[in-house]
């Protein structure tokens, strides 16, 4: 019996016309298209981006070289070197991030005692030249110099809603 009702589904191509009043349905419905360079969508406050060092108010690196973000790393992305100052204080001399291994994870951002080391909201960058994929301290520090406002605004969200 079931064998004669599959022939009359193909006979009469009732899933052709099932899908055609589908589309038929979303013919003249509201569009969800995004034109993308010129609109955005919104971004959750806790997107993970573009890497960035955060500093003090006081303008020192807030980095206290624990080596934390390194050991917690999967994707053993991220390489640190570090020695110690005057005053007695460790902070890094090498800061790399291979943005290539990295998987965006979050894990160096919540290993981070110091939250020194943040994932921003910048998704749209892209390299030409070979080696681009690494941040060094230099680079990861302007990043974070020029989304500070940005990463502040979403720490303090981020701590009301815990």
């Amino acid at each position: 019996m079931e064998g004669f009702n599959n022939f009359l589904k193909s006979l009469f191509l009732l899933e052709l016309l099932k899908g055609m009043r589908l589309t038929g349905r979303r013919l003249f419905s509201r569009k969800i298209t995004v034109q993308y360079p010129e609109e955005k969508t919104p971004q959750s406050n806790r997107f993970r981006g573009l890497h960035a060092l955060r500093r003090y108010p006081n303008g020192e690196e807030r980095c206290i070289a624990c080596k934390l973000c390194e050991a917690v790393c999967p994707a053993l992305a991220i390489t640190i070197e570090a020695e110690e100052r005057e005053d007695g204080t460790r902070r890094t001399t090498r800061y790399d991030i291979d943005l290539f291994k990295c998987i965006y994870c979050g894990f160096c951002e919540e290993s981070c005692p110091v939250d020194s080391i943040v994932e921003t909201r910048v998704y749209e960058y892209a390299f030409e030249n070979r080696g681009e994929n690494i941040m060094t301290k230099d680079m990861l520090l302007a990043v974070g110099d020029r989304h500070e406002q940005q990463i502040a605004a979403d720490r303090q969200q981020d701590a009301r809603f815990r």
